[in-house]
């Protein structure tokens, strides 16, 4: 059996899709592709399909990423061109790579995601960052199916900062961009959380809902601040060790990311 590790996004409208819906589109697309899935057992067989770490409906991604089993070998890179083009667009397949390590889910420690506020003067911004680092704490709430919870968005947070805005925003429009890096903890920060915790230190509500994009998730380097790419042991196995069935995955930079 081989196991085969992607890198997906959602970009644009189908942000909004849901992690259900992303299942149900996914499923069809091996289909089209005509891929040797494995099955599980049982009455009710189904694609043997793990997904990790599904970011929040409404918010875009560039570094989402799932495993699937395999009946019979095929070229990482191959399969990928494959999928993507039996998937719509928006819900783009980026990377391929056969998995040669163990434990996808425990690479993904944190995540970098960008925040874009319009509306706002980065000024304002800026001093509601200062003042949310500064604290030591910073309670939110979040209604959850057991009711309002409450629990400190402040420790999960590894950076956060105010970048440049890109040159294609409209001069005449007023917008801050954030940098996020989360850890990835329970319960779950997630950026609306962060938002609820700006609000609540330094009263920043910006006139219309922010465009959140995750931008990267992966291991966090407590050292350099960054998150590094969860694919890399996998890939830099096969470079070490080609597969005779499969041929190593080539790594592709993103097309579109950054601000919506």
């Amino acid at each position: 059996m081989q196991r085969i590790r992607l890198r997906y996004t959602k970009r644009g409208r189908l942000r909004f899709t849901s992690h259900r819906d992303f299942q149900r589109a996914f499923e069809r697309a091996l289909r089209r592709a005509e891929v040797p899935m494995a099955y599980s057992a049982g009455f009710t067989p189904h694609p043997k399909v793990s997904y990790a770490n599904a970011a929040p409906t409404g918010t875009g991604s560039e570094a989402e990423y799932l495993e699937i089993a395999l009946t019979e070998p095929r070229d990482p890179a191959k399969l990928r061109e494959l999928l993507d083009a039996s998937l719509p667009d928006g819900l783009d397949v980026t990377d391929a790579v056969e998995a040669r390590t163990s434990g996808l889910a425990d690479r993904l420690t944190a995540s970098v995601w960008e925040i874009r506020l319009d509306g706002v003067e980065p000024e304002d911004v800026e001093k509601a960052v200062g003042a949310f680092l500064a604290a030591g704490t910073v309670d939110v709430q979040r209604k959850t199916k057991n009711g309002l919870r409450t629990f400190d968005a402040r420790a999960a947070v590894a950076g956060l900062e105010t970048v440049p805005v890109p040159a294609d925003r409209p001069a005449d429009g007023r917008c801050a961009i954030l940098r996020l890096v989360v850890r990835h903890v329970t319960p779950a920060v997630r950026p609306d959380d962060v938002l609820s915790g700006l609000r609540a230190v330094a009263d920043l509500a910006p006139p219309v809902p922010a465009a959140v994009t995750r931008l990267a998730q992966g291991l966090f380097d407590e050292e350099s601040g960054t998150v590094t790419d969860p694919l890399a042991p996998d890939r830099e196995a096969v470079t070490a060790a080609p597969s005779k069935a499969a041929g190593p995955a080539v790594a592709t930079a993103p097309e579109g990311a950054g601000s919506a």
